[in-house]
């Protein structure tokens, strides 16, 4: 048994020192997306030797060590728990009515398209947004244009298409290719039924993997790309995607924190949505993130559709006052800005070699 001890304790000490260096390629970034997973190991491995393994000096050091990991790890996931108290929303006397929003990575390789256009009908969202949708998905999607007589669609077959549907008016409508000439994000200017003005970002930035991208530069700067331009908008914006990192990242906290975004998760609970086939083995890395003067009613995940990727369902309201839940926004610290410019020129950098036909 300290055999197995002593394993376990040399996998933790290796995967905590590779997710604190600094470093964009995929085995260091790797380790952020299992901090949930990481903390129930740690617990397991420290319960291991208090029952099977003789105290000595040298292992209540190692047990030290995995208590100082467990306290480090759990004050950052218990922001994304019902127990983290966060100062409460408020909602503005005059707002606008409702507004869903349904975000999908539909799987590009997943034929069966009938049961995620079923989820559509019977959700009835006022925006639907697809990720990964080719041009199998765009024609499949054509029989959601009576109920969605707006839209915008970019469908490609290397895994990065996307497809944009609202019943709200669209003021206009662009498609950036902010790192790369292969990845879109959606920015649209929309207005709801009783006259609120809004910004909806759809973006999916390529991931760190060993299958994938070898790091995360095209990821990170396509993200702060995207921060930066809604820092320098006074509109009340929506972004919404498949993020390819985890909401504690060090991404997804410089991306808020560069774009001065509210983060619903943060008290609300995991809200994990990869992988859809396996509930104890879950990522939250498909992201929502809004400006303070929207106020979410409803932020949760839905049944899986045939998708690697569980469906994220938001319902929101946009507020009659700019300064409303100001407190919730975090800013940026002293060096922050420089590094999310050399995150961008890096991203911009980098040729990601993508297929332009993905393979599964």
């Amino acid at each position: 048994m300290e055999i197995i001890y002593y394993a376990l304790t040399a996998f933790i000490l290796i995967t905590s020192i590779l997710s604190f260096i600094d470093h964009p390629h995929w085995v260091f970034r790797v380790f952020e997306f299992t901090k949930v997973h990481l903390v129930v190991l740690q617990f397991a491995t420290f319960m291991l030797a208090l029952i099977f393994v003789e105290a000595t000096p040298f292992i209540w050091g190692i047990q030290a060590f995995l208590v100082l990991l467990m306290v480090y790890n759990a004050s950052i996931l218990v922001k994304y728990t019902s127990l983290y108290k966060v100062i409460p929303q408020e909602k503005s006397s005059k707002h606008s009515a409702p507004v869903t929003l349904l975000s999908a990575n539909v799987y590009q390789f997943n034929k069966n398209y009938q049961p995620f256009i079923d989820l559509v009908h019977q959700t009835k969202p006022n925006i639907v947004l697809t990720i990964e949708s080719n041009k199998g998905w765009d024609k499949a999607l054509e029989v959601l244009e009576k109920d969605y007589p707006n839209h915008k669609k970019v469908p490609l077959e290397n895994t990065y298409g996307l497809h944009f549907y609202t019943n709200l008016k669209i003021k206009k409508v662009d498609v950036h290719w902010f790192v790369a000439d292969d990845i879109p994000s959606i920015e649209a200017q929309l207005q709801t039924d009783d006259g609120y003005n809004f910004t909806f970002f759809g973006v999916h930035p390529p991931p760190p993997s060993p299958t994938e991208e070898e790091n995360s530069k095209e990821r990170d700067g396509e993200l702060m790309c995207v921060a930066k331009k809604v820092r320098k908008s006074d509109a009340a914006t929506v972004v919404v995607g498949d993020f390819n990192t985890v909401a504690w990242s060090k991404a997804s906290t410089l991306f808020r924190k560069t774009a001065e975004l509210v983060d619903p998760r943060i008290g609300r609970g995991l809200i994990s949505t990869f992988h859809a086939n396996y509930r104890w083995f879950r990522f939250p890395i498909d992201q929502m993130f809004h400006t303070p003067d929207i106020y979410v009613n409803e932020f949760t995940v839905l049944d899986k559709f045939g998708s690697d990727h569980l469906p994220l369902f938001a319902e929101f309201q946009i507020n009659n006052g700019k300064n409303l839940n100001q407190e919730n926004i975090e800013s940026l610290e002293e060096g922050e800005m420089e590094e999310v410019d050399e995150l961008i020129a890096e991203g911009k950098a980098e040729d990601g070699e993508r297929d332009a036909v993905a393979k599964e």
